[in-house]
């Protein structure tokens, strides 16, 4: 666990340990999730406030989806965010666990977060910008879990690109379709958790006792806005997905289509031709032709100039 102490106008200061609020300013204590089982205990030592049962069992479990909750005495929100590293092909997602009081700010996160360590690291800049209440803070928080989903956008693009090419290259047919199918399912499961982190924040936004003032307004409205774009980014990217899919096999029945041309007008060329060999090829002794001295050129000429016509008659056409 570790404490910090924040102060109006000054960097944050890392505490031992704390016994009881300060009249000015507010404490945040950060919590691995299973480190600190007696967390609740030293809440409500501090606020003399007990947390509920419930709430308490939700801040453990490492499945809870998103969602937002309050009572008089606290607010609580749950934010899943990306795991640690950020992978294209896996959406793993573990949830940060807020708690908010009038002078104190308490997380429950995983151990491998890299978030917060993101924002202890930035808080003892000298120009960032450092929160005057928790609420601040819990903006903070959740604003560095979006940007990471942000981040995302790029390298999704880049791998739908590859794809495409791939798809669309006749010299090397694609055939990894299940990878392209679990890809789909995966950025609707990202969907379904921005939907998630949508509702939770603008749930605790509407239904907060938290002063909001302007300046604090915009910033978690902003925040919507941010979440809102990555659940859109996914939705457009599902869509591609199912494109890309349909694009693909249009392209193969387009080639398909041109073979089957092609090979319809070798058809057509050489029907009337194996006609006209068939009937000098029946073995009659008395036929007009077998005694003329030139018949086999005469037959072989007028077979080129009936293929010849007939592949300048479908070239006028345009049949192939």
């Amino acid at each position: 666990m570790e404490i910090m102490y924040f102060l109006t106008q000054q960097r944050p200061s890392t505490l031992e340990s704390v016994d009881q609020l300060p009249s000015e300013g507010f404490v945040w204590l950060d919590i691995v999730r299973d480190t600190e089982p007696t967390w609740p205990d030293l809440v409500n030592h501090l606020t003399g406030v007990k947390i509920h049962e419930r709430h308490i069992m939700d801040a453990e479990n490492v499945q809870h989806p998103s969602f937002s909750d309050m009572t008089s005495e606290y607010e609580m929100m749950i934010f899943r965010g990306l795991s640690s590293e950020i992978k294209i092909d896996v959406f793993e997602s573990k949830p940060t666990a807020f708690f908010l009081f009038e002078k104190l700010l308490v997380t429950i996160r995983p151990a491998d977060s890299r978030s917060i360590p993101l924002i202890k690291e930035g808080l003892g800049k000298a120009r960032a910008r450092v929160p005057m209440r928790p609420a601040g803070l819990m903006h903070l928080i959740l604003s560095a879990i979006t940007d990471r989903f942000l981040g995302l956008r790029e390298p999704l693009t880049l791998q739908l690109e590859t794809w495409r090419n791939d798809l669309l290259d006749p010299r090397n047919p694609f055939d990894d379709w299940m990878t392209l199918m679990n890809h789909r399912n995966k950025l609707r499961t990202f969907e379904i958790l921005c939907e998630e982190q949508e509702e939770a924040v603008v749930n605790w936004r509407d239904s907060t006792n938290v002063e909001m003032d302007d300046h604090i307004t915009v910033r978690y409205n902003d925040l919507v806005e941010h979440i809102h774009r990555v659940k859109r980014f996914a939705s457009d990217q599902q869509n591609s997905v199912e494109s890309l899919v349909q694009l693909h096999f249009s392209a193969v029945a387009h080639r398909t289509n041109e073979i089957m041309r092609v090979l319809t007008v070798i058809s057509a060329v050489f029907l009337p031709l194996s006609l006209v060999a068939g009937i000098f090829g029946m073995n009659f002794e008395y036929m007009p032709e077998l005694k003329i001295r030139y018949a086999y050129f005469f037959a072989l000429g007028g077979m080129t100039m009936l293929g010849g016509g007939m592949l300048y008659f479908f070239k006028r056409k345009h049949w192939f």
